[in-house]
């Protein structure tokens, strides 16, 4: 659906201000919806929120539709009496600026089990019926996605598909079993999973009555090592011996590899999920329209043609496109759930039929300004090709900053720049490609933070093909002074952005 002129900012909420090392649902969640308010965005742009697992991607999550325990806020439990000042006396010095994960995670474990039990211990009775009915209202993916982090804690972390048969394959006898002996773990995962949603749905609220909109990612694909594969095997295309995938999802080479992606999820079995009428993907859109009010799909093209690859490959290049039933899936979407407030992550190679199923649904596609200025007058990305129902973006989570992009830049890129803007700003290169964004005529804009706050390579979110080291960009709470906050108003009034008074 097309959506009226407006701009947002790109940020992770891992990325916050915190004294527990990582950002949370925090204050500091609210002083940065205040920033958005006040400088006229619309838009807030997360990345997924789920659970995370190796690597700490939030792409790579244990389940589609939990929530990552991380984020939630130790003061916001210290609020509700669940911890006490004193939890929090020996808490080491994290860095400012940076996640140390292998340093937060123990610790916010910690903490969040001694919340646990308190709760379990000393809850009110309309707390116990506020949980009730929490655990009640998200059965269909709770109940698998707790015993599912109980079991692998009970394995040491070990992959589903390495248990043993009978829990790897899911014989009642022995989940029933698993139920009773890990009772206690079970209702460690439902707490954090009630307690992460009733902050994020507090923030979510406030945000919403400040005007601004949460824009949430969906990746295409989940992880093999979750609860999603381990509950519903039957949708995934896995070795029925082993339990692992049998067919694996990336992208062919092309210009950036020579051996092109491989990711290693396994791709859906879209006749079985057809035949279901597409019930999994039902639930998982209805679960994310709890807590975003519009979904980003990323790899959006799989839905139309999705690169798959054998078992025992390791490399992409041998894989095949295999036709995907987007056109009857989106209609699916459609009739169950209403016109849904779709972006579609379009990057990379796009085919005629990709566009045709984009535009036929009506949803936004991406354009990125770093991708502008390498090639000739034809190239999409450059302001003067676009649509107006397209999201403009001076780069993505997978994309350097604009002002390490710039440093990096080849001579050609430069001078194509320079040619088109005319000349450089003295605010910087990120200011120019901010207002570059802003001013085109694509009906949304989204900026990340970072390019806001004029930072290099250093505050880079991810670098795709690299499994350790990522996401871990975090900022200070000084610097979303009310000079940055003034100057993006300034533009984004300038430019038709700013929000309709009343």
């Amino acid at each position: 659906m097309p959506f009226p002129r407006s701009s947002g900012i790109l940020l992770h909420p891992s990325s916050f201000p915190s004294r527990f090392g990582i950002g949370d649902l925090g204050l500091e969640a609210y002083s940065f919806i205040d920033f958005l308010k006040e400088s006229y965005q619309q838009y807030w742009q997360v990345l997924p929120l789920g659970p995370t697992g190796y690597g700490n991607s939030p792409y790579m999550c244990y389940s589609a539709m939990a929530g990552n325990p991380l984020l939630i806020s130790p003061e916001k439990l210290l609020d509700e009496g669940l911890l006490a000042e004193e939890d929090f006396a020996h808490l080491p010095g994290f860095w400012a600026d940076k996640v140390d994960f292998e340093q937060v995670v123990p610790i916010k474990i910690n903490l969040l089990k001694k919340a646990s039990e308190k709760f379990k211990t000393q809850a009110t009775p309309i707390q116990q019926k506020q949980f009730e009915g929490f655990c009640d209202s998200k059965a269909y993916w709770l109940d698998n996605y707790a015993l599912f982090m109980a079991l692998k804690d009970a394995h040491n972390g070990a992959s589903w598909h390495t248990w043993k048969p009978e829990l790897a394959k899911r014989k009642p006898a022995a989940l029933d079993l698993a139920q009773q002996q890990l009772s206690d773990q079970i209702f460690y995962y439902k707490f954090v999973q009630y307690e992460f949603f009733r902050q994020w749905s507090a923030l979510k609220s406030y945000a919403n009555m400040r005007g601004i909109e949460i824009i949430g990612d969906i990746p295409i694909y989940v992880a093999h090592d979750s609860a999603d594969v381990w509950a519903n095997p039957d949708i995934f295309c896995l070795d029925e011996e082993t339990g692992e995938a049998a067919q694996m999802a990336g992208v062919p080479p092309d210009y950036f590899s020579a051996t092109g992606q491989l990711w290693g999820n396994p791709v859906y079995n879209w006749e079985k999920l057809q035949k279901q009428d597409f019930k999994w993907w039902v639930q998982r859109f209805e679960a994310m329209l709890d807590y975003v009010d519009i979904i980003r799909i990323d790899h959006f093209r799989g839905f139309e043609a999705y690169w798959s690859v054998p078992q025992g490959e390791e490399t992409a290049m041998n894989g095949e496109w295999i036709e995907a039933p987007g056109d009857a899936f989106f209609e699916v979407i459609k009739q169950k759930l209403g016109k849904l407030p779709i972006l579609a992550e379009d990057l990379g190679v796009i085919t005629p039929e990709v566009e045709a199923l984009r535009d036929k649904f009506e949803f936004p596609g991406m354009k990125v300004l770093q991708f502008a200025f390498g090639s000739d007058p034809g190239n999409p990305f450059l302001p003067f090709n676009y649509s107006r129902n397209a999201v403009v973006y001076t780069g993505t989570h997978d994309n350097d900053t604009t002002v390490g992009w710039y440093n990096t830049a080849s001579d050609w890129e430069k001078r194509n720049l320079w040619l088109y803007l005319g000349c450089i700003s003295p605010q910087g290169i990120n200011w120019d490609l901010i207002r570059l964004a802003l001013s085109s005529i694509a009906n949304q804009a989204i900026i990340p933070l970072q390019d806001v706050l004029g930072l290099g390579n250093e505050a880079r979110m991810n670098f795709p093909g690299t499994a350790v080291g990522n996401w871990g960009w975090r900022y200070q709470a000084a610097v979303l002074t009310e000079e940055l906050g003034d100057r993006l108003k300034v533009l984004t009034t300038l430019c038709g952005r700013a929000p309709r008074q009343s």
